[in-house]
C-alpha cells in the first residue's frame, strides 16, 4: 500500500510538472531528476521559508554563499578524505552493490537475529541495529561475506540469496581534476556538504558583521555524493540542495543550545510547513553511530510511503572542525571574547536538511485521493502551492476570454496565477486540485453584468460569489483554511 502511493506521486510530479527523469530522452541518468515548471516553485517556497525562519527572524543568524569547489585540503581536515564513506558489499552473482545498512533493512527480523548472533550481538531494542551491523562487519571484514551468505541475505534484485563479497568502505566523494591537465592539475572534490564553506569563513562573517557568541550562518547551496544505492525516488541522489544552519556557541552553551535548535526546527515543520505531528519524530543516534566529529546528534524522521527516513539532522559538532582546520592550516581559528576577555574555539550546533527531501515530505504529507469525487487532490499550504489561483472564462466566446485574461492580469502582479480556458470548468478545477492550487476563479455571462465572479475553494470544494474588486481581499481571508 505504502509502495504504491509513493508510485502515485512519482507519476503525479511527471504529469503535472513537478518532477521529470534527468535525461530521459536518452534513458535517463540514474538518481537524477529534474525539476519542472511546479516543482522550481514548490522548491523556491519552502526554501524561502527556510531562510526567512533561520536568517530573518534573528538578529544573530546570517547567510553566506560559499563555494563549490574548495582547497582539498579543507576535506583532508574535516575527515571527509579518510572517514566519508559507506560500508558496501557486493553480490558475485549479478555484480550488483548495495549499502549494508540498506540492505539489511530490508531483510526479515529472523534473517538479522542470524547476523547478531553470528557476530555475537545484541539486537534487541536498537533502533540503529543495520547500523551497528555494518559497523562490526566492516570491523572484521574477513568473515562478513561468510556472515551475509549464511544468514540468507536475500538480493532485492534477484529475490535470491546473495554470494556476498566482504564488507568495504566506499568513499562518496567526486573527485575531479583543477588545472590545464590531469597530469599538472590538483585533484579537487565536488563538495559533499555545504557546512565547511561556513566553517572557513567564520571569522571573516563574525569580523565583518560585528557578531557575538552565540551567532549563527546559514546557507542554501548545492553538494554532490557518490550514492550507489540511490532510491525511494528524490529522497537519495547523488545531486541535491542542502540547506544548513551553523550555530557557534560557547563551550559551555552546547547542550542548552542542542536543546533550543531541537524545539525550534520541530516547530519549523508542524507550524511553518503544515505537517502532522504524528508523522514526525526524533531520533537519537546511538554513542556507536555517531560521526567522527559529533558529541550527540538528533533526525528529525518523516513517515514516507516507504517507512520513516531522515528529513532533518541536528548534531553537536563541538569543536572539532575548527581545530582541524586550524592544525592543517596554520591559521588560527579562536573566538576572542572581548567582554569577558577569554579566547576559545567555539562549539558548533548545526542544523542541517536536504531540500529535496522536505520537497517530498510535503508532497506526501498533501496528497489526498477524493474518492468520493473521484479526484486527487494536493493539499498544499497557500504559501507553498506554485499557483495560487487559476482564472477560467465559462466558455470561449462572448467577450469572456478577454474579461478573463484582463482579471488574470491584474491579479498576477500580486500573486502566481494561470490561466485556462481548455475543456469543461470541472475538467479544469480537477486539473489545478491535482497542481494544489487553493482557488479557482470563474467568470460567466452575470460577470459582464454586475462585475462579479465565482471563487472555489480547493479543499472544500465551497464556491462563493464575490465582485472582481473583492478578490484579492477575499484570498487574503481564506488562504489559511486551504
Amino acid at each position: 500500500m505504502k509502495k504504491q502511493h509513493l508510485d502515485k506521486i512519482i507519476s503525479l510530479c511527471k504529469r503535472k510538472g513537478f518532477v521529470f527523469p534527468n535525461s530521459e530522452i536518452y534513458g535517463g541518468l540514474k538518481a537524477s531528476y529534474d525539476y519542472g515548471p511546479l516543482g522550481v516553485e514548490l522548491k523556491k517556497s519552502i526554501s524561502e521559508l527556510w531562510w526567512k525562519e533561520m536568517t530573518q527572524s534573528h538578529q544573530n543568524i546570517v547567510g553566506l554563499d560559499s563555494a563549490i569547489m574548495v582547497h582539498p585540503d579543507v576535506w583532508e581536515a574535516s575527515g571527509h578524505i579518510a572517514n566519508f564513506n559507506d560500508p558496501m558489499t557486493d553480490n558475485k552473482d549479478n555484480k550488483k552493490r548495495y549499502r549494508i545498512d540498506d540492505l539489511l533493512s530490508q531483510q526479515k527480523s529472523k534473517v538479522i537475529d542470524a547476523i547478531c548472533v553470528a557476530l555475537k550481538m545484541d539486537s534487541t531494542n536498537n533502533d540503529d541495529i543495520y547500523n551497528d551491523i555494518a559497523h562490526t562487519l566492516l570491523s572484521d571484514g574477513s568473515k562478513s561475506d561468510n556472515v551475509l551468505q549464511e544468514a540468507g541475505v536475500i538480493d532485492p534484485f534477484s529475490g535470491a540469496i546473495g554470494k556476498w563479497t566482504p564488507a568495504v568502505q566506499f568513499n562518496l566523494m567526486f573527485k575531479t581534476d583543477s588545472g590545464p591537465s590531469e597530469k599538472t592539475g590538483k585533484h579537487i572534490y565536488l563538495r559533499p556538504e555545504t557546512a565547511q564553506g561556513m566553517f572557513i569563513n567564520y571569522l571573516l562573517v563574525q569580523n565583518t558583521m560585528r557578531l557575538k557568541v552565540p551567532f549563527g550562518i546559514a546557507q542554501i547551496g548545492k553538494a554532490f555524493r557518490n550514492e550507489i544505492v540511490a532510491r525511494n525516488f528524490i529522497f537519495r541522489t547523488r545531486e541535491f540542495e542542502q540547506m544548513e544552519m551553523q550555530y557557534f556557541v560557547h563551550p559551555s552553551k552546547d547542550v542548552e543550545s542542542m536543546d533550543l535548535w531541537k524545539e525550534k526546527r520541530l516547530d519549523f515543520y508542524l507550524n511553518h510547513l503544515g505537517i502532522n505531528a504524528e508523522n514526525l519524530k526524533f531520533h537519537q543516534h546511538s554513542k556507536d553511530a555517531l560521526a567522527h566529529y559529533a558529541k550527540d546528534a538528533y533526525d528529525i524522521e518523516y513517515n514516507f510511503p516507504f517507512g520513516w527516513g531522515e528529513v532533518e539532522g541536528i548534531h553537536n559538532r563541538t569543536d572539532f572542525d575548527l581545530k582541524q582546520h586550524e592544525n592543517l592550516s596554520g591559521k588560527n581559528m579562536t573566538y576572542f571574547d572581548t567582554k569577558a576577555q577569554e579566547k576559545y574555539h567555539p562549539y558548533i550546533i548545526e542544523t542541517s536538511t536536504g531540500l529535496n527531501r522536505l520537497f517530498l515530505m510535503v508532497l506526501c504529507e498533501a496528497y489526498f485521493e477524493d474518492t468520493d469525487n473521484n479526484r486527487v487532490v494536493l493539499q498544499l499550504p497557500y504559501e507553498l502551492a506554485p499557483i495560487k489561483a487559476v482564472i477560467c472564462p465559462l466558455v470561449k466566446k462572448d467577450g469572456l476570454p478577454e474579461k478573463a485574461m484582463s482579471v488574470f492580469k491584474t491579479l498576477n502582479q500580486e500573486f502566481s496565477c494561470i490561466y485556462d480556458e481548455q475543456g469543461s470548468i470541472g475538467k479544469r478545477y480537477y486539473r489545478q486540485d491535482e497542481a494544489g492550487t487553493p482557488f479557482g476563479i470563474t467568470l460567466d455571462h452575470q460577470t459582464l453584468e454586475d462585475n462579479s465572479v465565482t471563487i472555489r475553494e480547493r479543499d472544500s470544494m465551497k464556491q462563493t460569489r464575490i465582485s472582481i474588486d473583492t478578490i484579492s481581499s477575499f484570498i487574503e481571508d481564506n488562504k489559511q483554511e486551504n
